[in-house]
């Protein structure tokens, strides 16, 4: 299927999920490690709109934005594991759910984190906003069913990356009380072997966070 790469960043969780979907359907591929604080030639030659990773190369013609390098993923390969279901409808559900990840819950999950005086209201919007994933997943193992999906992939950053920012910057945002059908998501999800194998080490994303969130009170 020719040449595949992938431009990304250490712990960058919108890389890591094209990087799971590759190797879930065994695909080749060059990784490119790109250093955000010094973007390169490349990055910029790529993807000149938002400047940012992740990026796939395929054949020289290149993509951006996570969710749609899957999706080009999954109509260009046919080979391993299918991300998306086979129905039309139920692919336009996943693809609806991914989407209301990424443009509604990070959004204000990243308020939440960052918000001064008002970071107690934040945090209630966008709790309330996460119940609408906490009723989608109620009552399955994962998002996708019984195996992992486009959505499980998409709202990954919820499962791992986000749980250690809250616990830096000392926002609990997805609880048992609060959240509880997300809550055992998480733990499905972080425990899947191929998962768990695969994630970033947790301590140094932990101290990259601590350098985002805290600043200077982290040296």
């Amino acid at each position: 299927m020719g040449e595949v790469k992938l431009i990304g960043a250490w712990g960058s969780s919108m890389a890591w999920r094209v990087e799971m979907v590759l190797k879930m359907k065994g695909i080749e591929y060059e990784y490119v490690q790109e250093d955000m604080n010094n973007k390169s030639p490349l990055l910029l030659q790529y993807n000149p709109v938002h400047k940012k990773v992740p990026v796939f190369l395929h054949n020289g013609n290149a993509i951006a934005e996570s969710l749609v390098i899957i999706q080009y993923i999954e109509e260009t390969w046919e080979n391993g594991p299918s991300v998306l279901p086979k129905q039309p409808y139920d692919r336009a559900v996943a693809r609806f759910w991914a989407k209301y990840f990424d443009e509604t819950c990070l959004p204000a999950m990243m308020k939440a984190w960052t918000a001064g005086d008002g970071r107690e209201k934040a945090k209630e919007e966008a709790v309330e906003l996460l119940k609408f994933l906490d009723d989608e997943v109620k009552g399955k193992k994962f998002f996708g069913g019984d195996t992992i999906g486009f959505v499980d992939i998409a709202v990954s950053c919820g499962a791992y990356w986000c749980g250690i920012i809250s616990e830096v910057v000392g926002v609990e945002l997805i609880t048992k009380d609060k959240l509880p059908n997300l809550c055992k998501w998480i733990d499905e999800f972080v425990n899947y072997s191929f998962v768990k194998e695969n994630l970033p080490d947790q301590d140094t994303l932990t101290q990259v966070f601590k350098a985002i969130f805290l600043g200077s009170a982290a040296k």
